[in-house]
């Protein structure tokens, strides 16, 4: 999708990785397509063809909305997927070099004033909205300390990468795929880039609070609110641009949620 930004070779071997991680998990498996070959020295992963597909990227839409029973299907995958910790996986590589580049993208590129990617583009007088919250001293450090918190380990498998391009529709089920942005970290970065995607599509906050009671795992809501609303200023100030249906005060809002869940 960027062909301009270089990527490492190594995430198709973390991506086969988590395939073999959730293999024999109940709930994960059927989730995910199947891989019929791995060759490591050519970089290739052959996976099952899931047929003609829409992915969930609609409920940018203000007029589409994510039923209630994918939303918790979507919450219950996760909730496996993190019971999955270190002590489960025989080695699991720690996807720095990925992590680093995405790292740059969600809480540093966003956050650089004169960055080169003139927002105006997107939407006018989006650039000197942003330039308001590049300049807030109360916010940047505690963006800086977040993305510490992403380049660390922790304790479960996550996805990485869990928003709506990620999950697509079959015969009326979400399925997951895309996991190559995997790594052993903070349930929390997971559920906070599902969180905001969430509220950027328009779902409710009571909504998703409800569902998320079904997640079985024991969650720092203070740190999945400050994930949840760094994915939102990288998403709207950020390269990584979503086909969000938002005129500018409505992106004001949003972006004046997302300072609130990071100062939380």
């Amino acid at each position: 999708k960027y062909p301009q930004i270089p990527a490492p070779l190594s995430r198709i071997r973390v991506e086969y990785l988590f395939y073999q991680a959730i293999a024999s998990r109940v709930g994960l498996a059927e989730a995910m397509p199947q891989i019929l070959h791995y060759d490591a020295s050519n970089h290739l992963l052959i996976m099952e063809d899931l047929g003609t597909v829409q992915d969930y990227t609609s409920i940018y839409q203000q007029d589409v909305d994510l039923a209630r029973n994918k939303l918790e299907k979507l919450v219950c995958f996760l909730s496996e997927l993190h019971k999955i910790s270190p002590k489960d996986l025989e080695v699991f590589p720690d996807n720095l070099a990925l992590r680093k580049l995405n790292h740059e993208h969600i809480f540093m590129y966003p956050f650089m004033p004169n960055n080169g990617f003139d927002l105006d583009q997107v939407t006018p007088g989006l650039e000197a909205l942003s330039d308001k919250f590049r300049a807030d001293i109360s916010l940047i450090p505690i963006v800086q300390k977040m993305g510490g918190l992403y380049l660390s380990s922790g304790n479960h498998l996550l996805h990485g990468d869990f928003y709506p391009g990620s999950w697509i529709e079959k015969e009326g089920q979400p399925m997951i795929l895309d996991p190559e942005f995997a790594f052993v970290g903070l349930a929390e970065f997971d559920l906070g880039v599902m969180y905001a995607h969430l509220l950027m599509g328009g779902t409710s906050e009571t909504t998703i609070d409800l569902e998320l009671r079904s997640y079985a795992g024991k969650l720092d809501h203070t740190l999945m609110q400050a994930f949840c609303g760094i994915e939102i200023f990288r998403r709207i100030m950020g390269l990584a641009q979503l086909p969000l249906d938002y005129n500018l005060e409505e992106k004001e809002q949003l972006l004046n949620k997302a300072r609130s869940l990071v100062l939380n």
